[in-house]
């Protein structure tokens, strides 16, 4: 029976340790170094495999470490390089930018530059100029001051109705003269 597979003394097959070792390694040490993985990838089973695997290779690649005389069991060993390796790799998910998934590029709001408003800006205070002196006045106090059509009929003195009236030809003539803003304009 090979209950002594990667202990001190284990056998090796040109400098590296051959496969039914490794298997034997696994079965020995996998759970308690799986269990320690898995607390330190904070529940993460997939991470924690990968782990697992990764000081297996680690071990794969140093057989020299597993035939130490100087302890009984290997298990420190593997447990000290999946740890080492754990702590590794949650530092290279901190150093790098967060990951964003494909659903919340999807969703997220596209916000024109700072070029393109101003651009904008200066387009519609050009369209503006061209309306009569009444549109811009009921256009300037309900959509750019954010009065009321109450309020600006009060500060015009002249009927709610006429306000809404005026609001709405100024925005159909600002619809002809910026037609690429049409949609913006609704």
């Amino acid at each position: 029976m090979c209950h002594t597979a990667m202990t001190a003394g284990t056998t090796l097959t040109n400098g590296t340790t051959a496969e039914h070792e490794l298997a034997a390694l696994q079965r020995e040490h996998g759970r308690p170094l799986f269990a320690l993985l898995l607390r330190l990838c904070d529940g993460d089973r997939q991470r924690a495999e990968d782990l697992v695997q990764e000081t297996l290779v680690r071990a794969w690649q140093h057989p020299e470490a597993l035939r130490a005389d100087a302890f009984e069991s290997v298990r420190p060993w593997l447990l000290t390089v999946g740890r080492r390796l754990a702590i590794d790799a949650r530092r290279a998910r901190q150093a790098r930018p967060a990951e964003v998934g494909d659903a919340i590029l999807e969703n997220a709001r596209v916000c024109a530059d700072h070029a393109e408003r101003a651009a904008a800006t200066l387009d519609v205070r050009e369209a503006v100029k061209t309306l009569t002196p009444e549109h811009r006045e009921v256009l300037v106090l309900v959509y750019f001051q954010g009065a009321s059509v109450a309020e600006a009929a009060e500060i015009l003195g002249i009927p709610p109705g006429t306000v809404k009236s005026r609001a709405y030809y100024a925005l159909r003539a600002l619809r002809r003269v910026l037609p690429g803003y049409a949609a913006d304009l609704r």
